[in-house]
């Protein structure tokens, strides 16, 4: 599965440069509970990475790919680890309100639990695993444009290519004045486009060193 896929055209030298190498599996925390990353290495490293995540102290892992599940390898390896399975396709167009509403459900009983602390992940943590951890940003109160700024800062390659599709379900699912969600859907989207991640050339590195 392409993580970046499909990606808007834009400038190439108006886009920072980076190793996205660096990124795929590194553990983000955009908040102190939320924790963002790619998803777990295949082969013998897999165990070495649930470690990794449990050491960091993670007490619930919400996996958004449609195409792979760890949830029997983490029964088998961290029993007291909680495991939800959210899959989606990262096909580009707007993801359903149900995938938000089972994803955020997810992560909100997680971080209410004494010392919780979620994974969200993608395969890349490109698009699916970033745009679900912005609405589990919104869900806990945190405003758009800030979780923006700060899950781009903390993860270079996170595209969001679903978060305006989270802003407005976040609105949709609580009712909200419609000026308001209006406006502050406008906000993230135009947020986006200000902000543009080059993810053919992101899904690219990843593929050649081992995706």
């Amino acid at each position: 599965m392409n993580e970046g896929l499909p990606v808007a055209k834009k400038q190439a030298n108006s886009i920072p440069r980076f190793e996205p190498m660096q990124y795929w599996r590194k553990l983000c925390w955009v908040t102190p509970q939320i924790c963002l990353s790619g998803d777990l290495p295949e082969g013998a490293a897999k165990g070495r990475g649930l470690d990794q995540w449990t050491a960091a102290g993670i007490t619930h892992i919400v996996d958004t790919r449609l195409e792979h599940s760890d949830e029997k390898f983490v029964v088998e390896h961290a029993s007291d680890l909680g495991y939800t399975w959210v899959g989606v396709d990262d096909h580009g167009g707007r993801q359903p309100d149900s995938w938000f509403d089972q994803g955020v459900t997810a992560s909100v009983a997680a971080l209410a639990e004494p010392d919780g602390k979620v994974m969200i992940h993608c395969h890349m943590g490109v698009n699916r695993g970033p745009s679900m951890g912005f609405a589990a940003m919104l869900a806990t109160g945190h405003d758009p444009l800030t979780a923006l700024d700060t899950i781009r800062e903390c993860r270079p390659i996170a595209a969001l290519m679903y978060a305006e599709d989270a802003v407005a379900w976040f609105h949709r699912s609580r009712g909200s004045d419609a000026w308001v969600a209006e406006n502050q859907t406008k906000a993230v989207r135009d947020w986006l486009n200000a902000n543009p991640v080059d993810t053919d050339w992101i899904s690219s590195r990843l593929w050649h060193q081992g995706g």
